[in-house]
């Protein structure tokens, strides 16, 4: 696993909890590493703008004061997502509060810019890129990322169609540094599979709607915690760029989630919703199809824990079935 020396050697699971909008702010980032899983998000979520220097503070001190006061338990680092697209007129700004702030990771998306992935590295900081197809991860490879998200079909919010094995696979015939892995990851033997597919780290974001600390309203936490995969919809309307988005609140916006007009591209605008009364992320909620496995709101340390014993399990029955099958043979 060609990871950068120390950054990612001391988790509790093979985790980056993936940045939600609106709903990952300080406290649900603090919560993720403190259970020793990267925590994120987005750099936006942070309005106005000077705010984002104040969580970044709030996040620094409190994960230096977790390695102090409990050196026995593992502090992972944290990530900054960027989106990194022409609509984003805080970018500047935001990468340089970064900078100042020496983030240990930064997430991009919807672009790639040399020049930031340079600003980054200048200090240290490691760049992770997500991409939907082969063709967008080789181009921020050549962009100067130092490594992929293949956000793979079923993960929430903007999402690709790709199946995740064929994505994987894909990119590893050319590509042996950092690979994480996103599409309808919610429980522990989907992070296992994650690996065994290819990726060195699992990238989950949804099952962490439902949790105590994500600044989500209670009724999206509900819904969150009553769906499954069938509630799922895939559309470009709110945003212009495709996403998976939960039904029930397509319908509680007085829209019917079965005949959605399809947007322009050049309509791409993250949370306005355009001419449109609901509001993408705000109003219409966006999950991945991996949500059944979400029963409850629960507390995140609970929710790692969790996923940490059902990996373990899960890993203790590949090794016996394997130990069984080359003792067969």
């Amino acid at each position: 696993m060609a990871l950068p020396p120390g950054l990612l050697g001391n988790l509790a699971l093979p985790v980056v909890a993936a940045p939600m909008f609106i709903s990952s702010g300080p406290e649900l980032v603090i919560a993720q590493c403190t259970a020793g899983i990267v925590g994120s998000f987005p750099a936006l979520n942070a309005r106005p703008a000077p705010v984002l220097r104040e969580w970044l503070q709030r996040i620094t001190a409190a994960l230096a004061e977790h390695k102090t006061t409990h050196p026995e338990l593992p502090t992972a680092p944290y990530a900054v997502n960027q989106i990194v697209h022409r609509s984003n007129d805080r970018l500047d700004e935001d990468v340089q509060a970064c900078i100042d702030h020496r983030v240990p990771i930064i997430i991009t998306s919807l672009g790639a810019r040399p020049d930031i992935n340079a600003a980054i590295h200048s200090y240290g900081g490691v760049v992770f890129h997500d991409v939907i197809n082969n063709e967008f991860a080789r181009k921020a490879i050549d962009k100067g990322a130092d490594g992929l998200i293949a956000v793979a079909a079923g993960a929430g919010g903007h999402a690709g169609t790709v199946s995740p094995f064929a994505l994987v696979q894909e990119i590893r015939t050319w590509f042996d540094g950092p690979l994480l892995l996103s599409g309808a990851i919610g429980h522990g033997r989907s992070i296992l599979a994650a690996q065994a597919a290819g990726a060195d780290l699992a990238y989950i974001g949804s099952a962490f709607l439902a949790t105590q600390e994500a600044d989500a309203a209670p009724a999206y936490k509900d819904m969150i915690a009553a769906s499954t995969s069938a509630d799922i919809v895939y559309t470009n309307l709110f945003t212009g760029v495709h996403g998976n988005y939960l039904r029930g609140s397509i319908t509680a916006a007085g829209l019917d989630p079965d005949n959605l007009p399809i947007s322009e591209p050049s309509a791409m605008d993250f949370g306005s919703g355009g001419n449109m009364d609901a509001k993408a992320w705000k109003d219409i909620w966006g999950a991945g199809q991996g949500i059944a496995t979400i029963s409850a709101t629960l507390p995140t340390s609970a929710l790692v824990a969790r996923l940490r014993e059902e990996y373990d399990t899960a890993l203790a029955g590949l090794m016996a079935s394997t130990s069984i099958s080359g003792a067969a043979e």
